[in-house]
């Protein structure tokens, strides 16, 4: 063997060397990688439907400047609508355990209620808020939908990768 031959198997060596070094390290960082971050779902504590229905009734409050009657009229609603979810939720969450599917009737008939719900919401804040107050309502919701939409392809992007 030449020296030639001899320094190019080194450079082989030292690459793969390198390369597993690196994918080490990558695969170390994976456990912590959301420590700390608001997705961390293990260390959020959730709130009950009154407490989220009133943060949201205050972040509404000041966003649209609204008035007492609308924000008793808005917890009211919100508090309704987080009890409701949070029993579908826990029910959704049994059937999961239990490991039952949903049918597609079972299926069609939540997407059915849900649209049924938007439709429902719409109309209640259309009654509640002001036309200034509504044309801010929902372009705070399509800025919302653009950031979970934007989110949503980065994500796609990530596993792509």
């Amino acid at each position: 063997m030449d020296i030639n031959s001899k320094i190019k198997i080194m450079k082989m060596w030292i690459l793969a060397l390198a390369m597993m070094a690196g994918v080490t390290m990558n695969a170390q960082h994976g456990e912590r990688k959301h420590e700390g971050k608001k997705h961390d779902r293990g260390q959020i504590e959730h709130f009950t439907p009154e407490q989220r229905a009133e943060l949201q009734t205050k972040k509404l409050t000041l966003e649209l400047d609204l008035t007492d009657k609308q924000q008793a009229d808005i917890k009211a609603y919100f508090t309704k609508k987080n009890k409701e979810h949070e029993t579908m939720r826990s029910s959704m969450k049994a059937k999961h355990q239990a490991g039952e599917k949903l049918t597609s009737d079972e299926r069609f008939a939540m997407q059915s209620k849900l649209m049924d719900e938007k439709i429902a919401a719409k109309a209640f804040f259309s009654k509640t808020l002001d036309a200034k107050q509504l044309a801010k309502f929902q372009a705070m919701k399509s800025e919302r939908k653009e950031k979970i939409t934007k989110k949503h392809e980065n994500l796609k992007k990530r596993w792509r990768r």
